[in-house]
């Protein structure tokens, strides 16, 4: 969940017209064709297959247009009234109105899809692990200044207007708090009208929250950013201008997170698993992945990140060796104790420009990948390359080049690969570049830490031999 705004695409309604809704798009929106007949689409948030609506035509979106929900005239057995009282107008959850049930079966079958989409259709993907909302330790929020009390939410859907959440049912307690802190303070130090962005993280010591403005406040805002953390009870408040440095404005308590029962130091905004139940789901099935390798197996943790992966494993005698390009994350993870044990080895890199080669892959067992939403392709490919090919195949030569007058044969790839991924478009790319370097599916399993929005999270295991 990001407060980033959507590009408004809406034009004056023209008049509305019946249609008969015939699937889910994969952004939640119901896709829908005239009740009379024809075949001009329409993207329409709201609304659910098998339902005939009322909508407005709003303008172009892609092969189709985008169309205003006027009215449900024929409801489908599936729809619930939304729980969230601002979930008609904020653009933070696009699902609400859909049956849990229906929902868990909807973020299966995309990954499905997108699978079938590969040429990978007849792999079995179990049902979706959904978690609650109310759990939400990481967000980011809009704001916006006004005289008296700012606004503190999401943008409205396809819009750039922010919408003020005071009941968002997403963060948990303390963040949902601090929420209501920023309303109030606001004033103090974001102009009227002038907009910016909190990253809210709830750590174990308190909440590090991240201010990003416009502009560089005068003293009187300053003392405003030092009354807000003291109020707020925060461990720590940095501020950055215009997406530029960051300056620490109040550092109260250290900000502290255990992962894998290391305590972990982060620096301000670092990526992370935005609930502590969907971080537990997805290291339970990577430590499940990897149960049958060996104790002081080497594994690789590629995207490493604050160690969310490598220190669980490290915990459970495993070698790691972790690769990120965000080098505070890596500062953070390499100060633990298992790095200064020697059980965990991180280096900054840039694996999209640089990914880890075949000879550098020698004598892992195991890789577990978690890539940003575009996906791992040249490293996916990498490792394709690395492991024994399909069925039969020759041995490949080693890019290395020439040894003894012959080609020197590549070193065996990872035993075991593990995929997390946010994104089931590009899980699907990278796991169809897998298959073809010779390995196999094992499972996958789709799990919904994002509640109520179109996103779904993918964790899967591929395996050779």
């Amino acid at each position: 969940m990001t407060a980033a705004p959507r590009k408004s695409r809406k034009r004056p309604s023209s008049s509305p017209l019946e249609a008969i809704v015939h699937a889910l798009g994969d952004r939640g929106d119901g896709l829908a064709r005239p009740a009379s007949g024809g075949e001009r689409l329409f993207y329409v948030a709201g609304a659910l297959p098998g339902e005939r609506v009322r909508l407005r035509p709003q303008g172009r979106k892609g092969d189709g247009e985008i169309a205003e929900l006027d009215a449900v005239i024929e409801a489908s057995a599936e729809r619930v009234a939304p729980p969230c009282p601002h979930a008609a107008l904020c653009g933070g959850c696009d699902l609400q109105h859909l049956a849990p049930d229906a929902l868990a079966g909807w973020k299966r079958d995309k990954v499905v899809r997108a699978l079938a989409h590969r040429g990978l259709g007849t792999v079995d993907v179990d049902q979706t692990l959904s978690l609650p909302a109310g759990t939400r330790r990481r967000l980011s929020v809009g704001l916006r200044g006004r005289v008296r009390h700012g606004v503190c939410g999401f943008f409205a859907r396809e819009s750039h207007r922010l919408i003020d959440t005071p009941h968002c049912l997403l963060p948990t307690p303390p963040l949902a708090a601090l929420m209501e802190h920023l309303r109030r303070a606001l004033p103090g130090f974001l102009a009227p009208a002038a907009e910016g962005t909190a990253l809210m993280t709830e750590t174990e010591t308190g909440i590090d929250l991240r201010l990003d403005l416009p502009t560089a406040p005068e003293l009187t805002g300053r003392e405003a950013l030092a009354a807000l953390a003291e109020d707020a009870d925060l461990a720590r408040l940095t501020l950055t201008i215009a997406g530029g440095s960051e300056e620490p404005v109040a550092l109260r308590r250290a900000p502290k997170l255990t992962l894998g029962g290391t305590p972990v130091l982060p620096p301000p905004g670092p990526f992370l698993q935005p609930s502590v139940d969907g971080e537990r789901a997805l290291t339970d099935l990577v430590l499940a992945a990897f149960e049958d390798l060996p104790a002081g197996a080497v594994i690789a943790d590629l995207f490493c990140g604050l160690g969310t992966f490598a220190l669980p494993l490290a915990a459970r005698g495993f070698k790691l060796r972790g690769w990120d390009i965000e080098s505070s994350a890596i500062g953070a993870l390499g100060a633990t104790a298992p790095a200064r044990a020697g059980k965990v080895q991180a280096t900054t890199r840039d694996l999209f420009r640089r990914p880890l080669v075949a000879e550098e892959l020698a004598g892992w067992s195991g890789v577990v990948l978690d890539p940003p939403r575009a996906g791992a392709k040249a490293q996916v490919e990498a490792l394709a390359a690395a492991g024994p090919g399909p069925l039969g195949a020759p041995v490949r030569p080693s890019i290395l080049g020439i040894v003894g007058g012959a080609p020197a044969a590549a070193a065996p790839g990872p035993s075991v690969i593990v995929l997390v991924s946010c994104a089931p478009a590009s899980f699907a790319r990278d796991a169809r570049a897998l298959v073809d370097g010779g390995y196999r599916i094992d499972w996958v399993r789709p799990v919904d830490q994002f509640t109520w929005s179109h996103h779904v999270e993918v964790v899967a295991r591929f395996s050779r031999g």
